[in-house]
């Protein structure tokens, strides 16, 4: 028998929550700093993992 208190299901919603907003603020921040950076080195390690992948870029 299992039994679920409305405390731990609190927790888990928030812990998925913040998980997904972590997540979120991470894409944001590659895609940001990768997507736009004007080292050529960042874009271009980007550039060939997006390509490795099949992610057409351009």
């Amino acid at each position: 028998m299992t039994i679920k208190s409305a405390s731990n299901i609190a927790v888990t919603s928030t812990s998925r929550t913040l998980s997904l907003s972590m997540s979120a603020l991470l894409g944001l921040f590659v895609v940001g700093f990768v997507g736009f950076s004007h080292m050529d080195v960042v874009h271009n390690a980007a550039h060939d993992s997006r390509h490795s992948l099949a992610f057409p870029c351009h």
